[in-house]
């Protein structure tokens, strides 16, 4: 079988991709989901506060999900579910499992990869201790508790103050269960300020920052952990160690962008993000490979995830019916603060009127500016009276702003 264009996800990115694909015109289309629904995540993310961007209205994960599934079911876009991508080749070859097809191989004029992101292990945290029962990331026992409806503990403790780690403080203060802290090993949040406020706050559940698990003891289930308090460079303090009688130990200790498939397709990876590196179409260094959503950075808000699929969807289309030469690129560089951006680099000569940048900063900063420097002079700053790593950032560049960059550059500076 031959398709104009793949998407492989049938998350928010995924579906926005392929709405917009749609919208552009192509019809030859096939969305790839491992799982048995179309919605990814979002369906077990019961709490609200999606679409405040998008749809300009407060929802729960499911009913955001749900407003994209309903386009592609109005749109006629194709989709297959319960089916794994095993392979992407950098000539757009797709290879697929399930039980339906079998072993099954396609081509596409264009790829959107759209797999999302995972969870970070206990096997990368290297916490020393038995391996009992009850140690769960923070995403699994979302799922047991909101899809399949167990109760995952009654007494718990939380490593890694994420936003999934923080909203589940609250879910499982709701069902019941006693929450006796939330730990994080960095001595700021990694979630967003109004999940602090909202899930720990509120319940008045203890944030420790500066600490971390040095212990778990019980066999066949938790029975204690030990924290720690941990220095500047965030190695336990001997003496700081404070014991918690508890049956379940949360991780949410990080997310990390899916991107075994990519890989095999020869996609060049952000050591920084360990997302694919893009350009202002969000094209890969693959011609053709498109990348959109949680696998090409891990973002804070849905809607920002759903807006980027748009472009991505759009550009692939783009590809296809108007396919253009690249020019050279600007690279756009960081310092001072600004950890990476997405884009990386920009076809100034091909590139839209306007176009956002969105990045990450690595530390809690007050009383700040991003500054935008072109050929080493100032183009444009904006004041910031806090900036923190939970919180993604954007800015938007002017075409017109460019047109004779040498180099371009986004850091901090002090505010004046």
């Amino acid at each position: 079988m031959k398709y104009d264009v793949v998407i492989i996800g049938g998350g928010p990115a995924g579906l926005a991709a392929a709405i917009s694909v749609k919208k552009q015109g192509i019809d030859n289309i096939l969305i790839i989901e491992r799982d048995d629904k179309l919605g990814g995540i979002l369906n077990q993310c019961i709490h609200n506060g999606f679409g405040l961007h998008t749809f300009k209205e407060e929802l729960t994960g499911p009913e955001y999900a749900q407003r994209y599934v309903d386009k592609v079911l109005e749109l006629d876009i194709p989709y297959i579910l319960n089916s794994m991508v095993v392979d992407i080749s950098a000539d757009k070859k797709v290879t697929y499992v399930s039980k339906q097809d079998g072993l099954n191989t396609i081509e596409a004029k264009a790829v959107i990869l759209a797999m999302g992101c995972r969870e970070r292990p206990r096997g990368a945290l290297n916490i020393p201790g038995y391996r009992p029962a009850g140690i769960y990331s923070a995403g699994t026992a979302q799922r047991l508790m909101n899809i399949e409806g167990y109760k995952v503990g009654h007494e718990v403790v939380i490593l890694g103050s994420g936003d999934i780690g923080l909203i589940m403080a609250r879910r499982m203060t709701l069902e019941g269960a006693k929450v006796k802290c939330v730990a994080e090993l960095m001595p700021y949040s990694g979630g967003l300020k109004r999940n602090i406020v909202q899930c720990l706050n509120d319940y008045n559940i203890p944030l420790l920052l500066s600490h971390t698990v040095v212990d778990i003891k019980g066999k066949n289930r938790v029975e204690s952990i030990t924290l720690a308090k941990v220095d500047e460079n965030r190695k336990p303090i001997p003496g700081t160690e404070k014991e918690y009688k508890c049956d379940t130990l949360l991780l949410s200790v990080g997310l990390l962008p899916e991107n075994e498939l990519s890989k095999l397709a020869d996609v060049q990876l952000s050591r920084v993000t360990s997302g694919p590196l893009v350009n202002d179409n969000f094209e890969t260094n693959i011609e053709g490979i498109f990348a959109c959503g949680n696998v090409l950075h891990v973002h804070d808000l849905v809607d920002y995830v759903s807006s980027e699929a748009e472009l991505a969807g759009y550009y692939a289309a783009k590809y296809i019916l108007d396919k253009k030469e690249h020019h050279k690129y600007l690279n756009i560089d960081v310092k001072d603060g600004v950890r990476y951006t997405v884009p990386s680099k920009i076809d100034v000569d091909n590139m839209e009127d306007r176009i956002v940048v969105r990045f990450r900063v690595d530390n809690e900063y007050r009383n700040k500016s991003i500054a935008v420097l072109k050929n080493d002079e100032e183009l444009k700053v904006i004041k910031k009276r806090v900036l923190a790593p939970g919180e993604m950032e954007q800015i938007f560049l002017n075409k017109n702003e460019l047109h004779d960059a040498k180099t371009l550059t986004i850091c901090l500076k002090e505010a004046q």
